[in-house]
């Protein structure tokens, strides 16, 4: 099994009777364990132990936040490169498994999610550069992002290509309360560089489950 550490970020290991009734409540995706890592050479899968601290495994039985919590933990254990440390990762991915299970309502979390998808975007090294136009430099009323640059675009220099742009939602440059319209265009942005860059030609599974978070958010604002 793979964990997200403060200091060691992705660490994999082996767990002994990880399928056992006593093991399998423990090892639940989302869980915060106290995990301890055993290998003789470096080069060696380290034995692991595991012992819970908190489980999350009760949200599992509500579609909405299950669906979240699936999401967001197999998109990390899929795209980040073991034994790198990510302190912002870590912090930001705990924050939103707790708003996740303790926002009143979904809009609660989403953009929390959307801003996630973003730093580990920027973290990978694929940030998007949302502060001037790319065509004119202009920092003044960009409404798109190039999805060939994954820079902002003004309206005015967009204008004429708007079909192929994607949209710049307001929360993305600065603070706000977005609608779930926004939300649905953070969403759709985060989607389109997470696919291009990390699930174009494998792992389309793990873009599935992002795909069954979207449509179950879209049920709930309908």
């Amino acid at each position: 099994m793979r964990a997200l550490t403060p200091e060691n970020g992705l660490m994999s290991g082996y767990v002994r009777g990880a399928h056992s009734r006593l093991m399998r409540p423990i090892l639940i995706p989302s869980n915060i364990i106290q995990a301890d890592y055993r290998a003789r050479t470096e080069d060696q899968l380290a034995s692991m132990t595991a012992e819970l601290q908190q489980s999350r495994g009760p949200y599992l039985g509500e579609p909405l936040a299950s669906a979240a919590l699936d999401w967001v933990t197999a998109l990390t254990a899929a795209i980040l490169p073991e034994e790198h440390s990510y302190p912002q990762l870590h912090s930001a991915l705990s924050a939103l498994l707790d708003a996740i299970c303790g926002a009143p309502s979904a809009k609660g979390w989403a953009v929390a999610l959307v801003r996630y998808e973003l730093l580990l975007l920027s973290e990978l090294g694929f940030g998007l550069a949302l502060d001037k136009c790319a065509v004119t430099g202009s920092e003044e009323d960009l409404v798109y992002i190039s999805p060939k640059s994954a820079m902002a675009v003004s309206a005015f220099a967009g204008q004429e290509y708007k079909e192929r742009l994607l949209p710049l939602p307001t929360f993305l440059k600065q603070p706000a309360s977005p609608e779930w319209d926004d939300i649905f265009d953070g969403l759709r942005v985060t989607g389109f560089f997470l696919k291009r860059h990390f699930f174009e030609d494998r792992r389309n599974d793990v873009m599935a489950a992002r795909s069954v978070l979207v449509d179950r958010l879209k049920r709930v604002v309908a």
